[in-house]
Parts: structure tokens; sequence; C-alpha cells
């Protein structure tokens, strides 16, 4: 199902809200049939053990380990930062992490005890999760991120200005957004499960690769439906053909609803089919999840020692 980009191309499709509103309406529709028939049939792929312990191991270092709730302590952060630099303490060939996600206030305790790990610190910001703020304060969460050490923004983007229509508006906050997030890579939210169509997701997905996103992503974690397989497949068609339109490549996050081995692994089939090895690497691709960590280092133990540890083998997190 590769798109076949509008003949006006991508040159010129910001120039005005009505060039921006042409391209994304220009856009090819999605086969709502054919999209979801091909994520069922990927999701039945079966892997041999060698590609499965492999598998495991890229999930591991895909992860965006989260938390963000309104009782996240310092220690709670702290404990979350040990467990990404040593998912199994007692295996240290066990990859670490991709990065740790937490609220603005919380990124200097992360920074702090991540120090030089190499494990990224991710923040949400701009008004998360509901992105129902002013630019002005928009802006000012994410500078206090990046200036407490952040190396990453979760932005949300106005999903009742993308709905409404008013797309310039949504393509304005995400630059400025990308602005004022200076050195730090920037992950669009595009909170998909809001969006009502496969087509605003395709639309939404091109609007922030416009915009400047270094990553879209698909949700906060805070509304259902999240992570679905026929989504990420519409996003990573997405990115796929932006590199090919643009020459520059984007990232690709599912969150929310992530949980178990087999889920990680039909996104890792997912990729690999629609969007190419190219972004299997948590460089391009990543993981939002909470609970899903654990899962991967019980069956990790389970292929290396041939038994299974119980589930409070592992630290909860």
């Amino acid at each position: 199902m590769t798109a076949t980009l509008p003949a006006a191309g991508v040159d010129g499709a910001t120039e005005s809200p009505s060039a921006l509103r042409r391209f994304l309406h220009g856009l090819p529709g999605v086969d709502q049939v054919g999209a979801e028939a091909r994520a069922a049939t990927l999701a039945t792929r079966s892997i041999k053990t060698t590609a499965k312990a492999w598998a495991i191991d890229r999930a591991i270092s895909m992860i965006d380990l989260t938390t963000l709730e309104g009782q996240d302590t310092p220690g709670k952060v702290r404990a979350l930062c040990s467990k990404a630099v040593r998912p199994d303490p007692a295996d240290p060939d066990c990859p670490r992490v991709a990065a740790i996600c937490v609220y603005p206030d919380r990124v200097p305790i992360a920074k702090q005890a991540l120090g030089d790990s190499g494990v990224r610190v991710a923040s949400v910001a701009t008004a998360f999760p509901s992105g129902r703020s002013t630019l002005d304060i928009k802006l000012a969460d994410t500078r206090a991120a990046v200036d407490a050490g952040a190396d990453e923004i979760d932005m949300v983007i106005d999903r009742g200005a993308f709905l409404a229509g008013d797309y310039q508006k949504v393509y304005d906050e995400i630059a400025a957004v990308e602005q004022a997030s200076g050195r730090a890579h920037l992950k669009v939210i595009l909170e998909t499960g809001e969006l009502a169509t496969y087509d605003n997701v395709r639309r939404a997905s091109w609007l922030a690769m416009l915009a400047g996103a270094d990553f879209i992503k698909t949700s906060t974690g805070k509304v259902q439906p999240a992570a679905t397989l026929p989504v990420t497949l519409v996003m990573l068609e997405a990115v796929r053909d932006f590199r090919d339109a643009t020459g520059r490549q984007v990232g690709v996050k599912p969150a929310g609803g992530i949980r178990t081995t087999k889920d990680a692994i039909r996104n890792l089939v997912l990729v690999n089919e629609i969007a190419g090895d190219d972004w299997l690497t948590p460089e391009w691709f990543r993981i939002g999840a909470s609970s899903l960590l654990n899962d991967l280092l019980m069956q990790r133990t389970k292929l290396t020692t041939g038994r299974y540890s119980g589930p409070d083998y592992f630290t909860l997190d």
C-alpha cells in the first residue's frame, strides 16, 4: 500500500493554510479493510527461537520506560532509572533501555540518576496529555524540560484544532515547539485514539513531519484505543513515503497498550515489513511502555535458562 503523493509534491505544501490543506487532503486515502487485514496477517507471523532472542533484546533496547503519574516520587523515578540501566541485575548482558520518560519536574532527578549510562531522558511537555493550553505556556513547558536536561521532548498536538481542520495552527505549534526544543529530539504525539479515521492518522503524520518532527508517536497512553497495529502500520507507511519524498528519515513510537512480548515482536515485524530494517534501531523506533519490560525479561530468562522466573522476580514498574 505504497502511497502516491499528490502531483504538487511536498514542495510548497506549507506556503499557505490553503496549500497545506490541499496537500493533506490530496494524500491517498487509507484502505481501512486492507490496512486491518494486513496488520492482522503480519501479527500471525511466527519466528524461530534465535530470531526471538534477537527480537526480545532489540525490543528492550527500544523501550522508553515511562512513568507519568501524579504520584511519581523522586524515589520511584530513581528506581526506574536503575532498572533502565540494568533491567536484569543478574544478567549484565541484558541491554539497557533507550530512554526514561517523565514529567518535566522529574527530569533533573532522572538526569542525575542516569549519569553517563547512555540512557536518554525524555520529557512530556505542551500541557500533556490534553494539549489544552496557550502556546506561550506550551513553549515555557518545553523550555523548562530542555533547560533541566531533557534529551527528548514528547509533545502533544492540539487535536481540537486538527479535527476542526485548522491544520495551520497545528503546524505552527509543532514548528514553534521544535524551535524551543533546541538540541533535544522532538517526538510529536498524535493521540490517534481521538483522530477517528486512518485518513486522519495519515494526515496528522505528514503534518507533524512537515513541521519538523523527529519522531511521530501514536498516543499519550491516557486515551483508548492507543497503539493498535493498523494505526502503527499507517504511520510506518507515512515515514517510509516521507523519506522517499524528502530524503529525511523520521522515527515512529507506538505507545499505550503494548504489554507483552508478543505485542512487541508484532510491532517489530510490522516495522520490518512496512518501513524496512533501516527503522529497526532505537534511533528510529521506540516503544512507549511501563509494564512491557518485565514480560520481555521473563521471556528472555525462559530462552536462556529453560524456565520462567515468576512475575515478582523483577521489580515492579
